[in-house]
């Protein structure tokens, strides 16, 4: 398993001479929401306002509350997947997923969707005016100082030379976009990112304003789950309130959090293959709890 720790800002570790590129895996969520919300913050879009030709609001989007449905239902999905077919198009993936039809009426529910994420990229591209990977280097990576090696999946070719497991894995399967790049990119965004480095205070704290979703999750260490704008959020033991995101792909999770504790704050960003998400998760607490209090 690989860990970079950030404390106080500082990476705790030496940088590696070379730090390999790995999926960020549904921390790319993360960064579409910081996206998003910098044209929140310029006054481009509104949380609250409904979207074009749409019922739901962007904040239901970020916060999974906008009544979309998801294509992890779907068992042809993953059975093209596990057959190392290339992805389908978008259009046909709405409809297999008869997608415009709304599980529940928006903001009267929750439930985990790619494709409201999906919206989001397209949300950010049409209000930008620039592509999705532009739209994130220009209003995040950048401001953020992180290394231009991070960068969306567009290939099998680039997921195999970071993770052997994925040398068969079409990342048009992310539909909403694959981010890849070093571990400790990873962490450093997140702990840019809510140290108040991209948004304002105000922005700030309603991007981590989270809906929980009820007790502890066998088997990870979640007290209280939740989700805010883009970040899983909530109570772990010890008195820590985490916010980050956990990802998994074929073969490999990833984990990227910060906690905050007497002002001192630690990010912990961890990968590993062949790990399940609350091993990985439980590796991250363990070093946020050590390094936090030390």
């Amino acid at each position: 398993m690989q860990i970079v720790l950030i404390v106080n800002g500082q990476r705790l570790q030496p940088p590696h001479q070379t730090e390999p590129a790995v999926p960020w895996w549904s921390f790319t969520k993360t960064v579409l929401a910081a996206t998003a919300l910098t044209l929140v913050r310029d006054g481009r879009l509104r949380l609250d306002d409904p979207l074009a030709d749409a019922p739901y609001t962007l904040r239901q989007l970020l916060r999974h509350e906008a009544g979309l449905a998801d294509y992890g239902e779907l068992a042809d999905y993953h059975a093209a997947v596990a057959r190392h077919e290339a992805a389908w198009p978008a259009q046909e993936m709405l409809e297999r997923l008869q997608a415009e039809r709304l599980r529940y009426t928006p903001g009267e529910g929750w439930r985990y969707s790619n494709v409201g994420y999906w919206q989001v990229a397209r949300v950010i591209e049409r209000t930008s005016d620039l592509s999705l990977a532009d739209a994130v280097r220009t209003r995040v990576l950048q401001p953020l100082n992180i290394a231009d090696t991070v960068r969306f999946a567009t290939s099998r070719a680039e997921l195999g030379q970071s993770c052997a497991s994925l040398a068969r894995y079409d990342p048009g399967w992310v539909y909403h976009g694959l981010l890849i790049g070093p571990l400790s990119q990873a962490a450093l965004l997140l702990d840019r990112l809510l140290g108040g480095d991209l948004l304002p205070a105000g922005l700030l704290q309603t991007m981590q304003d989270t809906t929980t979703l009820g007790g502890p999750i066998p088997g990870r260490p979640w007290l209280a789950p939740g989700y805010a704008l883009g970040l899983m959020r909530g109570p772990v033991a010890g008195g820590l309130v985490l916010a980050g995101h956990t990802g998994c792909g074929p073969g490999s999770v990833l984990a990227v959090y910060r906690g905050l504790m007497d002002e001192r704050s630690v990010s912990c960003a961890a990968f590993a293959e062949t790990a399940g998400e609350g091993e990985v998760e439980a590796a991250v607490v363990e070093q946020i709890h050590r390094h936090v209090a030390g």
